[in-house]
């Protein structure tokens, strides 16, 4: 209900377009279609089969821990909040090398399809990284979270809410200035670009903070771009391989579509979504651990490291339920950055180029089934964002017509 509610305060209300409906066969040949269908049906079986194998992992942990387990737990008692520390990193790691195998297969089929381009080395080499940031992460969340739960044993969902809300804000502030440089290299662009950032920036109203190349096609032949940071770690990241291969119309397109994520304040909107949410969800949180821990949580006591498992389980489990609710703001939200870009470019053609060849280029199915879209998805898909461009195109053909010509 939270969620809900949350959502329905901070959803977009204007600035949307109606999609054309349109025919795939149209913008993509039925071998391009099938190769979509082919990669990405077993992509989101492994997905799937990756968040099940996670869940049951922590779930064991949780609720039938084995011996050496209990004992290690037992152990981490002795120091309440290093242990908890050591216990959360425990768990980061353990469910990342459960995952590892399902991961290594998507990965491979990546490079076998042609959208990857790293070899497993050097992907090791990167999921190691990642899986030691997620560790820090964790300890730092296990010791935090410990010392509320013992100080507010009976209450501690109201200052953890307050903790997520803190973490996620640090998360988004800190990740383009410490935690993306470990995996790629980023530089400022300049030249033509940037002066052509800079115009879109100035008809959009936005300061747009720095615009950076990110080295991205050493690892993928994908294309993207985003938005990340807040306040003096703000900035739109662009795939070099975006840069290189693809119309300078199209670049802008995607500018565009950044720049309506900073016009909007769509990455703070996204914190105070949680804001909204944390509460709730925190509350909901404590009571699925009171059930699950067999280290007396809700008894008398303060509670120790063998409770954080459940507090995991439970936190897991609420996050997961959460994230699928979000994805209805954000693929909202995602609808309304392509139609403003389409008003401030005044492209349609270009858009339409582009989200066909996003499509072509990350093995994006562009009308995936609809229950996986309504739960999992960020961003409309494929087939609807071709549709904004057409139905653009025809309002403003429409408008030539009548002699309102003018963008």
């Amino acid at each position: 209900m939270a969620a809900g509610l949350a959502t329905l305060l901070l959803l977009p209300r204007d600035g949307l377009i109606d999609p054309a409906s349109v025919d795939l066969q149209e913008y993509f040949r039925p071998d391009q279609l099938e190769r979509a269908a082919d990669f990405r049906g077993l992509q989101r079986l492994l997905g799937l089969a990756g968040i099940a194998l996670s869940g049951l992992t922590l779930a064991v942990l949780a609720l039938w821990p084995p011996r050496p387990v209990r004992a290690a737990l037992e152990r981490a008692g002795r120091r309440p909040l290093l242990g908890a520390a050591a216990v959360a990193v425990g768990l980061s790691v353990t469910v990342g090398v459960v995952e590892l195998p399902l991961a290594i297969w998507r990965h491979e089929r990546s490079v076998d399809f042609g959208l990857a381009n790293q070899a497993l080395g050097p992907w090791l080499v990167d999921f190691a990284k990642a899986t030691a940031v997620s560790a820090v992460y964790a300890g730092v969340a296990g010791l935090l979270a410990m010392a509320i739960i013992r100080r507010f044993p009976r209450n501690w969902w109201l200052p953890g809410a307050g903790l997520v809300v803190a973490v996620a804000v640090v998360m988004v502030y800190v990740q383009p200035v410490l935690v993306a440089p470990l995996f790629n290299d980023f530089e400022p662009v300049r030249g033509e670009l940037r002066a052509e950032v800079t115009r879109l920036a100035d008809r959009a109203g936005v300061d747009v903070g720095e615009v950076y190349r990110v080295d991205a096609s050493r690892r993928t032949n994908a294309i993207n771009a985003y938005v990340g940071g807040i306040g003096h770690t703000k900035r739109v990241v662009i795939y070099d391989n975006l840069i290189d291969d693809h119309d300078p119309a199209e670049v802008r397109s995607v500018v565009a579509h950044e720049l309506a994520h900073v016009h909007y304040d769509d990455l703070p909107k996204g914190l105070l979504w949680v804001a909204l949410v944390a509460p709730a969800g925190m509350f909901l949180v404590q009571r699925l651990a009171e059930r699950f821990a067999r280290g007396g949580l809700g008894g008398p006591g303060r509670p120790g490291p063998a409770a954080l498992p459940a507090v995991v389980l439970g936190f897991a489990l609420v996050s997961f339920a959460l994230g699928c609710a979000g994805n209805v703001l954000s693929r909202q939200v995602e609808a309304r950055a392509d139609a403003y870009a389409l008003a401030l470019t005044d492209d349609p053609r270009a858009a339409i180029a582009l989200d066909r060849s996003l499509a072509l280029r990350n093995l994006s199915d562009p009308d995936p089934p609809w229950l996986y879209r309504t739960l999992f998805s960020t961003h409309p898909p494929t087939v609807e964002r071709i549709g904004f461009g057409v139905a653009y195109e025809r309002e403003r053909a429409a408008e030539r017509r009548s002699g309102g010509g003018d963008p």
